[in-house]
């Protein structure tokens, strides 16, 4: 493995950093894109069941609010629950754009590896061809040795850059894909929750709590 490294020359180390800064953000955001994590079951149900019997006060609602990214917009709206729906809609929408905003962390810079480190590998390619043109104008073809590492720099490089950028590209695809799944599935409970808070759709949420 060290000897493909030095082959591949300078540009291997910003592959192998791309490489690794990838890895921590797939690892990370795996951990954190749970979905228990992210939007805890029942917790429509939990909020009505403390609104109906005269628990839902200040601390609950902090309380909440730390709990999860669900329990933050749904705390949003509890916050002015005694206003009208517009004014709960407005209140979870904003705070909905931000905990959004958290859900996308670091997937910008995993999108920034995959168009990279592509271009890298390219870059390694085009200097690796670079030397062995000036091999072959200052000595010619008649050794092949002498032309093997550029050689060997332009196609370690490219193999390189491509082994990062492709699961890097993938992985993002395939995380944006859920944080899109969570945000809406925000916005459906905390329509819910808005809808509980002004008498509508009591008999959904006793169901849950049966079900429960």
């Amino acid at each position: 493995m060290l000897e493909l490294i030095k082959a591949g020359g300078l540009l291997m180390w910003p592959i192998i950093l791309c490489s690794v800064i990838s890895t921590a953000i797939i690892a990370e955001r795996f951990w954190s894109l749970r979905i228990n994590k992210i939007v805890p079951k029942n917790l429509v149900s939990k909020v009505w069941q403390w609104q109906k019997v005269g628990h839902l006060d200040q601390k609950r609602i902090q309380d909440l609010r730390k709990s999860s990214p669900l329990g933050m917009v749904l705390a949003a709206g509890l916050v002015n629950r005694h206003h009208s729906r517009e004014v709960m809609k407005e209140s979870i929408e904003e705070v909905g754009r931000h905990v959004a905003h958290e859900l996308d962390r670091f997937l910008n810079t995993l999108g920034t590896i995959a168009s990279i480190t592509p271009l890298l590998g390219l870059l390694g390619t085009v200097i690796g061809m670079i030397k062995v043109f000036t091999v072959i104008t200052a000595q010619g073809v008649g050794d092949p040795s002498v032309l093997s590492e550029g050689i060997s720099e332009a196609l370690i490089t490219t193999a390189a850059g491509l082994s990062v950028a492709i699961p890097s590209l993938m992985f993002h695809r395939y995380f944006s894909g859920r944080v899109d799944e969570l945000t809406i599935t925000m916005e459906q409970e905390a329509l819910k929750m808005v809808e509980v808070m002004h008498g509508q759709r009591e008999s959904e949420i006793s169901t849950e709590q049966e079900t429960k």
